[in-house]
């Protein structure tokens, strides 16, 4: 008796779609978040940049952290990056400020385009822009080392040595093994103790 009852309900999918009612299917696998997959795959990739074994290992790490960074951008604001690029290393800042300007109203959220726009804000003497634009890089990205090199940089050159060590230690908490970092970390602490004496 129990065969009789179970078979016209193995049916009743079979029935639903000769009928034309499609048989319920099963809820959707959830998509995963790719701002939550980006961020945990870069909370991997910065414990690793900490325990680099030696300074290839953490050149490569610090490779896929800037790749992810850089995926960041949509296309059209990559272009705009790269034409910003180009200016800059054509000595034309005010016309990258332009494309970085722009890069900007597309992808706001990019800590890389802040940067670059500061590098161009430096190159035309207005330091203060630069800074604002590099902590706006390091609001976006608080673990952004090369906004904390930079903010040493523009540090530095605004005669803030004490400040300019700090944000490279900063700088040198995430990535220890920085290249050239131990011999920039002296000259500032050189520089620094000699403004303190």
């Amino acid at each position: 008796m129990r065969r009789l009852i179970a078979l016209p309900l193995l049916l009743l999918p079979t029935l639903a779609l000769a009928q034309g009612v499609p048989p319920a299917s099963p809820a959707p696998a959830a998509r995963p978040d790719p701002a939550a997959a980006r961020k945990a795959e870069l909370d991997r990739l910065f414990e690793a940049l900490k325990d680099a074994p030696d300074a290839s290992g953490a050149q490569l790490v610090e490779a896929r952290i800037r790749g992810l960074w850089a995926r960041q951008v949509s296309p059209a604001a990559a272009l705009l990056m790269r034409r910003g690029l180009r200016n800059m290393q054509g000595n034309a800042p005010d016309e990258a400020l332009e494309d970085f300007d722009a890069a900007l109203v597309l992808e706001p959220d990019a800590p890389d385009l802040w940067l670059m726009r500061s590098q161009a804000l430096a190159a035309l003497g207005d330091r203060r822009a630069a800074a604002r634009d590099i902590q706006q890089a390091l609001v976006l990205e608080p673990r952004h080392f090369i906004a904390l090199v930079q903010l040493s940089q523009v540090q530095d050159e605004a005669g803030d040595a004490a400040g300019a060590l700090r944000s490279f230690d900063a700088a040198l908490a995430l990535h220890p093994r920085m290249a050239g970092g131990e011999d920039r970390r002296r000259e500032l602490q050189r520089k620094a103790e000699g403004d303190a004496l």
